[in-house]
């Protein structure tokens, strides 16, 4: 087999294949007379078909399979003995004048690209730090004793305040015309918390058991209900029911109904403080972690081959493909979604891939078995059982390489970290716990 690479622009390249014809014919040959020997067909007892029928019936498809499979090994082969990184899969055509005797083929790839990553030492990273005060243990506390407050029937002359729970009657219209969603009856919601919008929870509260008031309502212009978003409403509002919310003290029944060991006070506080610690923890290493994937492609410089971008886009429709149908979107297969809008965020997930595969290879960096066991472990740590969420993580090797995936990050984190120009920064918990992710 003769084998010649030309390098076509950048990172694209080409091979010539040469393949011998009565190669491939004994291969297809071969591959009748194996299926000759138990293929069905009507009039013929198993493995006594004529060969001329086989090849008829089955001559293309096998030469077919064959000229596939002897281009991919030939391809493969030569790609070897050139030791080039293929990148995606290569565009075949075959060649026409070929020599008598044999088959000539073009195959046209990409090879992945010479990665350089300038100093380290002068990238800039600024590193952000947390901590679990007490403020916000209260404001958890204050959120579990929300989940378990019971609601008790107010007097009927007591108006509707903030943290009531209040069932009503109400019917909206715009333009006189009743509208779908704008009426309910014993509709119940707390006041104050958001659920309704402004305008309602507004007249709603101060109203008295019994009570009836009409008043207008803007519906936002993004409002979900598109047949009034925008549009003026005119709400008619009956009080049926008020109830006072009641939340349970700060004392050891709560640790109980908890699941605390020690059921006490302080023992429900340093559980909650633990959780607190492992999510900022958790939020910190996400944050710092793109901090430094940032610093590090700004440092920096290769080609990117087409194919991984294309990979990457079609990847990424596919899964907006997916999330569409999730939500019930109908023909969400066949929805028209551009490659542009998701070209320059899978062209960074390609640069960030190859940057980190460099550095992990340069400088041994690839995650240890007993790292990813120390992942697991804190992963599965908030679960009741966490023995049984270990051993699922270790059930599935998919499972365990999205695990790897962060350890590997976490070891090139540290290691640029190590080395860069860090700046370290406070970020209150509110201000952590408020960012995406």
């Amino acid at each position: 087999m003769a084998v010649t690479v030309e390098t076509l622009d950048k990172l694209e390249r080409k091979i010539t294949l040469t393949l011998p014809v009565n190669v491939i014919q004994s291969e297809i040959d071969s591959r009748l007379r194996r299926l000759a020997r138990t293929v069905k067909m009507d009039g013929f007892r198993p493995g006594k078909v004529p060969m001329n029928v086989v090849t008829q019936r089955y001559g293309y498809s096998v030469h077919y399979e064959v000229m596939n499979d002897k281009v991919g090994e030939a391809f493969s082969q030569a790609a070897n003995e050139a030791k080039l990184r293929v990148a995606g899969q290569p565009r075949i055509t075959e060649k026409e004048g070929s020599p008598e005797g044999e088959l000539a083929f073009d195959a046209v790839f990409e090879v992945y690209p010479e990665v350089k990553i300038s100093d380290l030492s002068t990238a800039q990273v600024e590193r952000m730090t947390a901590e679990v005060a007490d403020s916000a243990i209260d404001k958890t506390l204050e959120i579990l004793r929300k989940q378990r407050r019971t609601f008790a029937q107010r007097a009927h002359d007591a108006p509707a305040q903030d943290g009531d729970r209040v069932t009503v009657d109400f019917e909206g219209k715009v333009d006189g015309e009743a509208f779908q969603g704008g009426k309910a009856d014993d509709f119940q919601f707390l006041v104050g918390e958001g659920q309704m919008l402004k305008e309602f929870e507004d007249a709603v509260r101060g109203m008295k058991t019994g009570e009836s008031r009409t008043f207008p309502l803007a519906f936002p212009a993004d409002y979900h209900g598109k047949e009034v978003a925008g549009k003026q409403a005119d709400f008619m509002v009956t009080v049926k029911k008020i109830e006072a919310a009641h939340l349970p003290e700060v004392n050891e029944a709560l640790a109980k109904a908890l699941g605390i060991a020690d059921a006490s006070v302080q023992g429900l506080r340093a559980d909650i403080k633990k959780n607190l610690e492992r999510e900022v923890k958790f939020r910190l290493l996400a944050r710092n972690k793109q901090a430094v994937m940032d610093a590090l492609v700004a440092k920096a410089e290769l080609d990117l081959p087409k194919s991984s971008v294309q990979a990457e886009v079609d990847r990424m429709i596919e899964g907006a493909r997916a999330d569409l149908k999730q939500r019930g979107i109908k023909d969400a297969d066949k929805a028209p979604i551009p490659d542009d809008m998701f070209r320059p965020q899978a062209e960074r997930r390609v640069r960030l891939g190859l940057v980190v595969a460099e550095l992990v290879r340069a400088n041994q960096l690839a995650a240890r078995p007993e790292q990813i066991k120390t992942h697991v472990e804190e992963l599965a740590a908030s679960y009741e059982k966490p023995a049984e969420v270990v051993r699922w993580y270790y059930s599935d090797n998919r499972r365990l390489a999205e695990v790897e995936a962060i350890v590997i990050e976490s070891n090139v984190t540290d290691f640029v970290l190590a080395r860069a120009q860090v700046s370290d920064k406070t970020i209150s918990f509110d201000d952590l716990m408020a960012q995406q992710g």
